[in-house]
Parts: structure tokens; sequence; C-alpha cells
């Protein structure tokens, strides 16, 4: 018994620390939403850069806020290497008005040029959540995914990651680093 234990142990070890491309797993098509400032944002900001996803609201009382603080985390770990931008994008556009999520986005320390939080027409988002990001409808349920979305700089999906699975933090700065080592 000890045996097969150790065994599945180097199996998940290895997982974690390959070293191989990471697989490419769908493709962001082009999009522009609203960022908390009132401006335009075009994924054009976003090409060339490693960066993460994700969606919330600014009203939630459940994992959202623990999210975002993953968030404020993952951009704590990677400031040696500003390139790596953050995405998150609310699944409630009706009340997450560019103030409400400027508010948010101060309350969690965001750096302004690195972590992006976007709102915008529910279809635009809601295409975005279920066909490019492979995650949750945005449709006025306020459910979402608790997934982490790893992108390169051709907005490939390259990994998802869930933030309450046990070395997710780890996981995931590991392949953000990886894909950094790719791009340059």
């Amino acid at each position: 018994m000890k045996s097969v234990l150790l065994a599945a142990s180097l199996v998940v070890l290895a997982s974690c620390t390959k070293s191989g491309p990471l697989p490419v797993l769908g493709q962001i098509p082009a999009f522009e939403l609203t960022n908390q400032f009132g401006a335009y944002f075009s994924s054009k900001t976003l090409d060339g850069h490693v960066w993460v996803a994700d969606f919330f609201f600014t009203t939630c009382t459940g994992p959202c806020p623990m999210m975002s603080a993953r968030m404020r985390q993952l951009q704590d770990s990677t400031s040696e290497t500003p390139g790596v931008l953050m995405v998150s994008m609310t699944v409630d556009p009706v009340h997450d008005t560019p103030p409400v999520l400027a508010g948010y986005a101060r309350h969690f320390k965001q750096n302004q040029a690195r972590w992006f939080f976007l709102t915008g027409d529910m279809d635009k988002l809601n295409d975005l959540g279920v066909h490019a990001f492979k995650l949750n409808s945005v449709d006025g349920s306020l459910t979402h995914s608790t997934r982490f979305v790893l992108v390169d700089g051709q907005r490939q999906i390259r990994g998802f990651y869930s933030f309450d699975e046990d070395g997710f933090m780890r996981k995931l700065l590991h392949d953000v680093r990886q894909l950094e080592r790719e791009r340059r």
C-alpha cells in the first residue's frame, strides 16, 4: 500500500514540475469591453503578454473576495515581471458600473498598469464567458466559475486553475513563469 501511495505521489509531483510546453486549450478572440475608468478596453492591450483572467462580481459574499485576493497575490508575486497582466471581468454588468469597479479595484490595491477590471454588454460578456474562456454564462444569475485562466501572448488558453485547490498559486506561478520564459 505504501508503495502505491508513493508512486501516486511521484506522478502528482512530476505533473506539477514537468517542463514540457503547456498545452493549447483554446483561443480567445479579439474583444472590446469597458474598464473601471469608463474607457474603451481592447484585447490588443493584452497581445504579446502572458495574462490571467477570472470572472467575479463586486457584491459577492462568497468566493469573489477570495479570488480577488488571489489575483492581488498574483500581482504581487509577479512584480519582477511587469509584463504579466491580470483581467477580472464582471458577471454583473448591470450593477458593476465603471465607478463601482474602480472602488473595488482600489480596495484590492490594483496596479492600474497590470490589472484590469472590465464590464460591458451582457451579451458580449456571456459570449466571452461561455465560448471563449469556457467557464460560465453571464446571464444575470450571478453564478460563475472559480477558475482562473492562463493565456499567452497570442491569446491562447494555456491552463485552468481552481483557486481552492491545494498548490493552486504555486502551480499558476510556475506556469506563468514558464510562459514568460517561452515568450522571450
